[in-house]
């Protein structure tokens, strides 16, 4: 079983296409809706956890590329800047995946975006905005 966070970034004119029943019939992917600001006739974004085997994983992903939609992985999307940081752990209690954690022997925030879901409480949470999520 492969499995992978995306983001899908798409057009007005992709809006009302069935994407995501294609990437279940056609490429028998299951998939975990994470994020999703979709609206009628506007262009939108869709954060997935998408898994299934590679072969699938990797046809659903050409499929979604040829509609001319936009797709990356999430861990391109969500970062933290390790120069603003100043590893106060404000982020880490707000986390609801664990993906921003505090190492014990170092005391500094270490973030890990294959658990992160693009929620971006970190954001706010951050005195000096060191997390940034660019998901528009």
């Amino acid at each position: 079983m492969y499995s992978k966070k995306v983001v899908i970034h798409y057009p007005a004119e992709s809006s009302e296409k069935p994407i995501i029943y294609e990437l279940v019939k056609r490429y028998d992917l299951m998939l975990n809706i994470l994020k999703a600001r979709i609206f009628p006739r506007r262009e939108g974004i869709l954060v997935l956890d998408l898994s299934g085997n590679r072969e699938n994983f990797d046809d659903g992903i050409r499929y979604l590329k040829s509609l001319g939609l936009g797709v990356e992985p999430l861990s391109k999307s969500v970062s933290q800047n390790t120069e603003k940081c100043i590893h106060c752990g404000a982020c880490t209690g707000v986390c609801p995946t664990g993906a921003l954690s505090l190492d014990r022997e170092s005391w500094r925030v270490v973030f890990d975006p294959e658990l992160c879901n693009g929620c971006a409480v970190c954001v706010s949470a951050c005195p000096v905005r060191a997390m940034e999520v660019d998901l528009l």
